[in-house]
């Protein structure tokens, strides 16, 4: 049997911003209920012991987050949450001791990346407050995402953004050094016990519109991945963010079908001849990271 080091269970296709490195969905706007949410629990149990909340979507608007992780932590799963992290304060005490809650990762960059954002400097220390009383309370590990970069990276606005929220990372951990003598694209520095700020490039999302290239290479979906969208679609990996590569619906069928359906074989036996079999992976340059 597969065993997935990640797996992802969008609980909403909803966010709460409109960032320019995320196209918007066009699928249904939903929140997945507790009975759903209990019965994709028990159907990937096999599967996997990791769980991510997200796909699109801020995981942070369900309503019922507290209780999500309730249900994650009673079928024995960790969970991981990625975050904008504009609705920490409002959420935190759903969050605060709960067990199953093993890393938080907040993308700092969705503060420019969103039109209109206000007030840079309340929320980069709403986040670090709760950091400092999540990871004294408990063994949360945190990752600080600064995924804004370009390849150049020569830019004034660019390091004038960056440098105002790593200034105040530095002033809350009494930090000795400034952040970006240490950081490299793609590495993480740890600026306090189980915290890490992480810089990379910009992430651009595969879809069908993009160019295509030569389909050669390898890719870890449906290897140490695998993912469900809100409206049940079972994807191949976490960057199908509209489920173009439709492996079936968990509603409609049980997922132990359909992880060994054609489709999903497919596409594992492909890869393994370094080969894409899909429009959609052919047009992804994620891919590429893992060479041909």
């Amino acid at each position: 049997m597969k065993k997935f080091k990640k797996f992802y269970l969008e609980i909403t296709s909803i966010c709460n911003l409109a960032c320019s490195f995320c196209p918007p969905t066009e699928r249904v706007k939903q929140f997945i209920s507790l009975e759903d949410f209990s019965k994709r629990l028990d159907e990937i149990k096999p599967y996997t012991d990791f769980i991510y909340l997200h796909v699109k979507g801020e995981p942070l608007l369900h309503p019922k987050i507290d209780q999500l992780l309730d249900l994650s932590h009673e079928k024995g799963f960790k969970v991981n949450i990625t975050t904008n992290g504009t609705l920490i304060n409002k959420n935190r005490h759903k969050l605060l001791n709960k067990p199953a809650l093993r890393q938080m990762n907040f993308s700092l960059h969705s503060f420019d990346g969103h039109e209109g954002s206000k007030d840079k400097e309340g929320y980069v220390r709403s986040i670090l407050a709760f950091i400092k009383e999540a990871t004294t309370q408990s063994d949360l590990i945190v990752s600080l995402r600064l995924w804004n970069l370009t390849q150049d990276n020569k830019t004034n606005l660019e390091i004038e953004r960056n440098r105002t929220i790593l200034q105040i990372i530095e002033d809350e951990f009494n930090l000795d050094y400034q952040i970006e003598e240490k950081l490299t694209p793609g590495s993480g520095v740890k600026v306090a016990e189980r915290v890490f700020i992480n810089q990379d490039y910009e992430f651009k999302w595969p879809a069908l519109h993009e160019e295509e290239d030569d389909g050669k290479g390898f890719c870890h979906g449906l290897r140490n991945q695998a993912g469900i969208l809100a409206n049940g679609v079972v994807i191949p990996c976490c960057l199908d963010g509209e489920g173009v590569v439709n492996l079936g619906n968990i509603n409609d069928k049980p997922f132990s079908e359909i992880i060994e359906g054609e489709r999903a074989t497919n596409i594992v036996d492909g890869f393994s001849r370094r080969v894409a079999v899909e429009e959609l992976c052919r047009k992804c340059g994620y891919r590429q990271r893992f060479g041909k």
